[in-house]
């Protein structure tokens, strides 16, 4: 009797999580992607069938590996490379302090672990000519960084290409120049680079054409890692450019793996913009393409349309290894905050989040407004389906207008939507609906007096259509403000055209009094609805 076949259902890796980086160890798999402005940084899922991924944390989880306050928006952690060598792990990553007009502040690192689950090393400063560094460790031992290097001269190529260097692990430095080795296929923008050896070649595996509709992956390759590299023939290996059709779009920066049973996979970043639309709410995801090795030694994909990212690809031959899902409903019963949350650019500590002051409640202390760059009070977690009901319960006692808390549908500190409860010197403590569109204030529902104890708050997500509602008692809930365009809350929607995170579900609470006011958190639903017929 055969077997049905398997299959991986793409994206693997659903709402925001780009860039990743693939590594075996063993029979276990990991992915590394992008946090950006969010704390901890770089987000880390294992796997042991390539089907089923698990979350398991973050390896930047305290302030001296990674501060980002005053980081801009889509700042901070850009692209991390996960390795593993001589019982090692080791991580690098860039965190971008500016970037967007004209100059770029990239500070390159690297971590080491001796378990994916950390704890992770303080980090080893390498250099900041560019970002998306990635580390490559040869066959003689010796180990290599490559990154792009950005040009600011006003009329210069920006993108102008890689750079190699060798890295010394003993000293934990740089040795050597940097050696220019690739310079782009032509499709421009050219980034990402990742390192591979096989059969007597090194392969370089780029990202090009930007990452957005334009985005692709290319690879070259050279008989010696200095180079000449010369470019696939049939390049690009991945893109969806060629087809606004095609349900995963903007597919490009990818990394390699290879199964224990010899079956080849690319990861990649890719979005699915609305229906009709070219806007991505849930960010730029994760997926992953079966790939094969041609008799020139070439990689294609393996599927029936060249260059195409599909949505169902075939599973590799290893047993089936699924994950316990987590609960809809987190009744913040536990002594940490769980894997799904990230908090805005500070470190989420006692001084202004506690599970334990308030057991089985999530106690927010309010601190700098929904627009700072630096300590505000936000707790969230990513929107991973455009059909999906957030639910939280809240009690706060503010006394000004300057105090507020509830739940936020956000995309940054410019883009948001948010239900909070506030006083207001007419109608006293009152809920209401405040919206921002690159950072200009409306009012989508002005404060309406609420006496109850209890705040319970809800949005729903259908397609763009965004509705938030409001409950005394989590039984009957009155919508607060009109159905709202939740595109607003997308990567194309930012002030600079181009956001390289996706939405969040957050609980928060702003004090611009001072006073750092509390508001305590019943639970929080996530809960992802069928789709519509």
């Amino acid at each position: 009797m055969t077997k049905e076949p398997r299959f991986i259902e793409n994206p693997v890796l659903r709402g925001f999580h780009p860039d990743p980086s693939i590594v075996r160890v063993g029979e276990d798999y990991y992915l590394a992607t992008s946090t950006f402005e969010w704390f901890p940084g770089v987000r880390l899922h294992h796997s042991r069938d390539l089907r089923h991924w698990n979350p398991i944390g973050y390896a930047l989880d305290r302030r001296s590996q990674l501060d980002l306050l005053g980081n801009p928006r889509s700042g901070g952690i850009w692209a991390p490379c996960l390795s593993h060598a001589g019982g090692v792990f080791y991580l690098v990553y860039t965190d971008v302090k500016s970037w967007g007009h004209g100059f770029v502040d990239a500070h390159n690192y690297y971590v080491t672990a001796s378990r994916i689950e950390g704890p992770w090393s303080e980090p080893v400063a390498l250099n900041r000519g560019g970002f998306d560094p990635s580390m490559f460790h040869d066959e003689d031992g010796r180990a290599w960084l490559t990154n792009m290097v950005w040009d600011h001269r006003p009329g210069n190529n920006q993108f102008p290409g890689i750079v190699l260097q060798e890295l010394d692990l003993q000293q934990r430095r740089l040795v050597g120049e940097p050696r220019w080795i690739f310079t782009g296929s032509g499709r421009g923008l050219t980034e990402g680079p990742h390192l591979y050896r096989r059969g007597g070649h090194y392969y370089l595996l780029v990202a090009e054409g930007g990452t957005s509709y334009e985005h692709a992956a290319v690879m070259a390759r050279s008989r010696r890692i200095e180079g000449p590299y010369e470019i696939d023939p049939s390049a690009p290996l991945l893109t969806s450019h060629h087809d606004p059709g095609l349900e995963l779009q903007k597919a490009g920066h990818a990394s390699l793996v290879e199964t224990t049973t010899g079956e080849w996979y690319l990861a990649h970043l890719c979005g699915r913009p609305l229906p009709g639309e070219r806007r991505c709410i849930l960010g730029r995801e994760t997926a992953l393409q079966r790939v094969r090795w041609t008799e020139d030694g070439w990689l294609t994909l393996d599927a029936e349309r060249p260059a195409a990212p599909a949505v169902r690809v075939p599973a590799p031959r290893l047993p089936d290894h699924p994950f316990e899902e987590a609960p809809a409903r987190d009744h913040f019963d536990r002594g940490a905050l769980g894997v799904a949350y990230q908090a805005l650019r500070d470190v989420p500590d006692e001084s202004w989040v506690s599970l334990r002051e308030r057991p089985g409640h999530l106690r927010v202390r309010g601190r700098e407004s929904p627009q700072s760059l630096h300590r505000q009070s936000v707790v969230g977690r990513r929107i991973q389906s455009l059909r999906c009901r957030v639910e939280t319960c809240l009690e706060f006692e503010p006394a000004s207008f300057q105090q507020m808390a509830g739940l936020m549908a956000l995309y940054d500190d410019e883009n948001f939507f948010y239900a909070l409860l506030s006083h207001d010197e007419s109608a006293g403590r009152s809920i209401a609906l405040l919206g921002s569109e690159h950072g200009k204030l409306t009012w989508l529902a002005r404060p309406v007096a609420f006496s109850a104890p209890r705040l319970h708050l809800r949005f729903e997500l259908s397609g763009k259509k965004l509705q938030f509602s409001s409950s005394e008692d989590g039984e009957r809930f009155d919508a607060l403000g009109p159905v709202l365009d939740a595109s607003l809350l997308s990567d194309e929607r930012t002030s600079l055209g181009m956001g390289f995170t996706g939405a969040f579900a957050a609980l928060c609470a702003h004090d611009l009094t001072g006073k750092s006011l509390p508001a305590d958190f019943d639970y929080l639903d996530y809960a992802e609805l069928p789709r519509e017929p």
